[in-house]
């Protein structure tokens, strides 16, 4: 994880970016912006949280592991969110783990000066209690799509979802952390991506996702897609990741 040496009120994170200026200027001594490389470990299960992130850019995905090693993705979160949400919520740590997906930028903050700061300020407060509602509703209804819809349409929502907060058409994907992320075998996850490559909405090859017809992929996902996206945008309207052009 690499420092980076500049620092001014992000137009990158969205929480940070709706705070008034009074509530960033006493946060900004404390935020370190930090990079996020691909796959690195953000924080594990059962262990303190030292830090909340804020991403400005780069998606990270919040894991459940089960006993067997295997994993599945629960909770997506890019710039419109943070990271660290049980310190908000009064713990110190999660069962789950979380991880960068794709790289990106980040600030963090230490959680002992995130818990000074939400004493400090309502504004924050009443972000984060919005976001924590956002954020329940996709985790709960990523639950039962995951449960109920077809890989298809799973993958296709996934893909959308990424591709809002990348905020690019193009971004790393590895078959491998798409078996992960949608909770199912490898050889599935090629069998999808090769019929939505043969459809002309994704062009796949050598770890790399475009999407290509964005159109296309929400008319095949399924409904799950437009109630996160729509309870987004209830709770938080100035923060809902916009759609890649």
């Amino acid at each position: 994880m690499a420092a980076t040496p500049t620092l001014r009120q992000p137009r990158g994170n969205q929480i940070l970016s709706a705070l008034p200026r009074k509530d960033f200027a006493q946060l900004r001594p404390q935020l370190e912006p930090v990079t996020l490389g691909l796959k690195e470990i953000i924080y594990e299960p059962n262990t303190p949280i030292p830090y909340i992130y804020f991403p400005n850019s780069g998606v990270t995905s919040i894991l459940t592991t089960m006993k067997n090693g295997k994993a599945v993705e629960v909770g997506l979160v890019g710039k419109e969110g943070m990271l660290g949400l049980p310190v908000f919520l009064g713990t110190d740590r999660s069962s789950g783990q979380s991880f960068s997906q794709v790289p990106g930028e980040s600030l963090r903050l230490a959680a002992d000066a995130f818990r000074a700061a939400i004493q400090q300020s309502r504004a924050l407060v009443d972000l984060l209690h919005r976001y924590t509602q956002a954020l329940f509703t996709q985790v709960s209804q990523s639950a039962a799509c995951n449960s109920l819809h077809l890989i298809e349409k799973r993958c296709c929502r996934w893909l959308l979802m990424t591709q809002e907060r990348v905020e690019a058409d193009e971004f790393v994907l590895t078959q491998d952390l798409l078996a992960v992320m949608l909770g199912a075998r490898r050889a599935s996850v090629a069998e999808v991506a090769g019929k939505l490559q043969d459809a002309g909405l994704i062009r796949y090859r050598r770890g790399r996702m475009r999407i290509l017809n964005r159109p296309g992929l929400e008319a095949a996902t399924c409904e799950c897609y437009g109630v996160i996206r729509t309870e987004y945008e209830r709770l938080l309207p100035y923060l809902t990741p916009d759609g890649a052009s």
